[in-house]
């Protein structure tokens, strides 16, 4: 029953404008209003997964990761964000280096919050 249909993500935000324009424009990747008169953003992302994101007036951010982005390369990746205006996090019991890459236990990641604060990151996929 449940295998039969596409599953899809969703998170929500306490700000749909400002998760339009970070989404949109921050990140580069296509955000639609697909739902007219409703306050919803679907982003399309690789592989046709799409991730809705919906508006919560008593929002709070999520506290783990809520979206992995796959790279091939993670320190060009780091770099364009950072050039985007894009903060790399820096946590306790993670061993990163100045860019705020973890390297060398897993596979190499960084994270970085969207407006509402949660937790997005890239990692490499190699």
């Amino acid at each position: 029953m449940l295998g039969d249909k596409e599953a899809f993500n969703s998170f929500a935000v306490p700000d749909i404008d400002a998760a339009r324009e970070f989404y949109g424009s921050t990140l580069g990747l296509e955000v639609s209003d697909e739902n007219p008169g409703m306050p919803l953003l679907t982003l399309q992302l690789a592989g046709g997964r799409p991730t809705m994101i919906y508006p919560k007036p008593d929002f709070e951010p999520a506290t783990y990761t809520i979206l992995n982005f796959r790279v091939d390369d993670i320190d060009a990746a780091v770099d364009e964000l950072s050039a985007r205006g894009v903060q790399f996090e820096q946590y306790d019991g993670f061993d990163q280096d100045e860019k705020g890459i973890a390297r060398g236990n897993g596979p190499d990641i960084a994270w970085f919050k969207d407006p509402a604060g949660n937790v997005l990151s890239v990692l490499h996929d190699g």
